[in-house]
């Protein structure tokens, strides 16, 4: 009996409790030791986890459980338990238990937003405690107010201290007591060692022994600090934003017709083969074939397109979208985590949850940059106490300024949040990058490379033109040819099939030759239907027609020789149109210093006849289709960074190979294993645009790094006195350090206001004047092209 691996079930769970870069990382630690974990991912910048485990030896429950038992809170998602599906009803497995995991995760989590809110109200708890501490303290007014209640003052200071710490403060000391108990060093462990020590040492100097407090120092510390976290989890909300927008696409009701009478049931209980109903204004639940009506539906979610689109009988319709104008009813066939926008969503989601390079670097350097903070600042407090025989108080100021300025919350946030806003920024145009590493090569390529045939071209062949040999009519060609093609899928099978009509045979022993064509035998006689390879192969005498052969060819048609009985007895030209956008993509990739490549199984001078039309720098002609990934891989071989744009169907292996593969014109089905970007229109232009949309993102995540590291080189020496007597105060460094913080997180959310660029408009009008003028492209003759 064979047995069956299961597959791997990938959750993602939103994560209450998170104050630094290594609460992830002691959460990943974690989670990777739990058994039955396959992979872990934690993102701070989006306050979630995604873990890979195997259902058979672990469920949603247990996992969740291990992180509650870490000390975070998190919402119990989806249902490890397979839902009941009607009977004759297809219901995919726990489609029903992903999608709520989504919404469950976004809707009803612990999000960023409610976070922030926490995180403002202890500010405002710190901050109404620390202005009286700072009114009684030396450092404040001249002549403070009395103490009321007849206590001493540095009692009263104690009470007003532990107000404006403990409570305010706890989430932090909650994370570094976690992180020290996995061994995790983080910005948490940094503001319990700076407060912690003022807080300490002033209650042993008011109950214990005489000597100086830092009641104030410590309570208007964890006030900025508060203060920069707060500031820093709104950024961080606001990043957010484009997934909840997604989200919040699909409609949490349906309206369904059953044994003739209509119900309004959730989204959620919709079921393969329902009939759903749209009214004006309505979201479409869940993706279906319409089955009557018609309509205007708003795609844009789905594709970046604004202009709305005809929907009639047969026609698709994607849950998210919205029905503009009329009602139709349609069919469900794809619901839960099977639509194109529940695919949308969790491609986008993996996306932010990976790590770029950069960032698995920051998370190394963070954890030596806080043992370095530790190490430096005891060796702050020794020179100054012991050696230079400083104040007490002196000295442990540095030690605590120490301690603040070296958080590394900037160089943890640095790269997640670019990651997040540049995703995001991406899937409002239909552009999804699948992993974090795909924005960092795809913003350093050299060079791409194009499928011509349904990239640079529409894919949809016809026949223009054809020539007979003697004795032979146009409509008898056409129906032997048609009779042969009958049986492929191929799109110049469907051109010809398209110009016969009705077929009134079909050939039998039918045989596909890969590369080359097909033949069969019609009314006893083989007739074979190809390329001249396949004729040259056969035997067959190209002379009766090869001076039409070599004009067609010259034209940039595909010219699709037909022999019967072992004698040439036409040629069918078959051209196709180039898309209106390739030229101008083609144009600003060049812009970008980005050679472009195009790859054909079209003879060399067809294809550099469009490689001239086009303005394309490297011409890959002759190539079967499973040659295309070794033409990727000789570009690679020089050195060069190398991206390959195709169906992500056919090109599969080619998309693999490349350092980056875009799958273009996905349309519903936006889950396609080999590419690393997928773009929903069938428009080269999206290539650009993803390749805008990732050299911002790579450029801010370089500003980010630089700044963190740049600010942490500064301010070590500042804090620790080197340039002594000019100082820091522990507040001042609490400001400066969540400060640096604050920055990150807006410079990423500049991104925001990257544009874009449209289509240019002389560009367009030249590839349209192009295909006006009768200078089609032609396709490849493959059947897997």
């Amino acid at each position: 009996m064979p047995v069956h691996k299961t597959a791997a079930r990938t959750r993602t769970w939103p994560i209450g409790g998170m104050v630094s870069a290594g609460c992830a990382r002691t959460l990943e630690k974690v989670i990777a030791a739990v058994p039955g974990v396959t992979a872990v991912s934690a993102n701070y910048a989006n306050a979630s986890l995604q873990v890979s485990f195997d259902p058979t030896s672990l469920s949603t429950g247990a996992v969740a459980a291990a992180i509650r038992k870490c000390g975070f809170d998190c919402e119990a998602v989806g249902q490890d338990a397979e839902p009941t599906p009607e009977v004759g009803r297809k219901q995919p497995h726990s489609a029903h238990a992903e999608a709520h995991d989504a919404h469950a995760g976004m809707h009803h989590g612990n999000d960023l937003h409610a976070a922030a809110r926490d995180m403002r109200r202890r500010f405002l708890v710190a901050l109404a405690f620390a202005i009286p501490v700072f009114l009684w303290s030396p450092m404040g007014m001249t002549e403070p107010p009395p103490v009321p209640f007849g206590l001493r003052e540095n009692v009263w200071l104690f009470l007003l201290a532990t107000g404006a710490v403990l409570y305010p403060g706890w989430p932090f000391f909650a994370a570094a007591v976690r992180s020290l108990r996995r061994g995790v060093l983080d910005m948490a462990v940094l503001v319990l060692l700076s407060v912690g020590t003022g807080y300490g040492f002033s209650i042993a100097s008011t109950f214990l022994f005489d000597g100086p407090n830092f009641f104030e120092a410590s309570a208007v510390l964890l006030t900025f600090v508060l203060l920069g976290h707060w500031l820093e989890m709104r950024a961080r909300a606001g990043a957010s934003d484009a997934m909840k927008a997604l989200l919040k696409l699909s409609p949490p009701r349906a309206v369904v017709r059953r044994s003739g009478q209509e119900i309004e049931m959730a989204t959620a209980e919709v079921l393969i083969g329902d009939l759903v109903v749209v009214r004006p204004g309505a979201k479409v639940p869940v993706d279906g074939v319409v089955t009557e009506g018609s309509s205007q539906v708003d795609e844009s979610m789905l594709t970046g397109e604004s202009m709305p689109v005809r929907k009639d009988p047969g026609a698709l319709v994607v849950a998210g979208s919205i029905n503009k104008s009329g009602a139709f009813t349609y069919s469900a066939t794809k619901i839960g985590s099977d639509t194109a926008l529940a695919q949308i969503i969790k491609l986008v989601q993996d996306a932010q949850n990976s790590k770029a390079p950069a960032q698995l670097l920051a998370d190394r350097a963070s954890q030596w940059l806080v043992l370095a903070a530790i190490v430096i600042g005891l060796g702050t407090f020794a020179v100054w106490f012991w050696w230079l025989g400083q104040p007490l108080l002196f000295a442990l100021t540095l030690t605590i300024t120490v301690f603040v300025i070296a958080c590394p919350d900037a160089l943890g946030l640095a790269t997640p949040m670019a990651i997040m806003i540049g995703t995001g920024l991406g899937a409002r145009h239909g552009i999804l990058f699948k992993h974090a590493e795909s924005i960092e090569k795809s913003a350093r390529l050299d060079v791409v490379i194009f499928d011509k045939t349904g990239t640079l071209t529409v894919g949809a062949p016809e026949v223009v033109e054809m020539a007979i040999a003697a004795d032979w009519t146009q409509e008898r060609l056409l129906a032997v040819a048609a009779a042969v093609e009958a049986h492929s899928e191929h799109p110049l099978a469907q051109a010809i099939l398209k110009r016969a009509g009705p077929i009134s045979e079909r050939a039998v022993a039918f045989t596909n030759i890969d590369g080359q064509g097909a033949m069969g035998m019609v009314d006893e006689v083989q007739v074979l239907l190809g390329n001249r390879l396949l004729m040259v192969e056969h035997g067959i005498d190209l002379r009766v027609l090869e001076v039409d052969a070599q004009r067609l060819t010259g034209a940039g048609r595909t010219v699709i020789f037909t022999a019967v009985g072992g004698q040439l007895v036409g040629l069918i030209a078959i051209a196709d149109a180039i898309r209106e956008t390739s030229r101008a993509a083609i144009d600003e990739l060049h812009r970008r210093s980005i050679k472009v490549a195009m790859i054909t199984g079209d003879n060399r001078p067809t294809a550099e006849r469009v490689a001239r039309d086009l303005g394309i720098d490297i011409v890959l002609a002759d190539v079967l289709p499973g040659g295309k990934a070794d033409e990727v891989k000789k570009l690679q071989a020089q050195g060069l960074k190398v991206g390959m744009v195709g169906d992500g169907i056919n090109d599969a292996p080619a998309l693999t190979q490349a350092d980056v593969g875009f799958a273009i014109g996905a349309g519903t089905d936006v889950a396609i294993d080999s590419a690393d970007i997928v773009l929903m229109r069938s428009d080269p232009h999206d290539v650009v645009r993803a390749i805008t949309v990732a050299r911002a993102t790579l450029r801010k995540m370089h500003q980010n790094l630089a700044w963190a590291v740049g600010y942490n080189v500064f301010a070590f020496p500042l804090a620790a006195g080197v340039l002594y007597p000019f100082t820091l105060s522990p507040e001042v460094a609490a400001l400066s350090m969540s400060g640096s913080s604050v920055i990150v997180a807006l410079n990423a959310l500049l991104l925001r206001r990257v544009r874009l660029a449209p289509r240019s408009a002389a560009a367009t009008s030249s590839s349209s004047s192009l295909n006006a003028a009768g200078s089609p492209l032609a396709p490849d003759r493959s059947t897997h092209e």
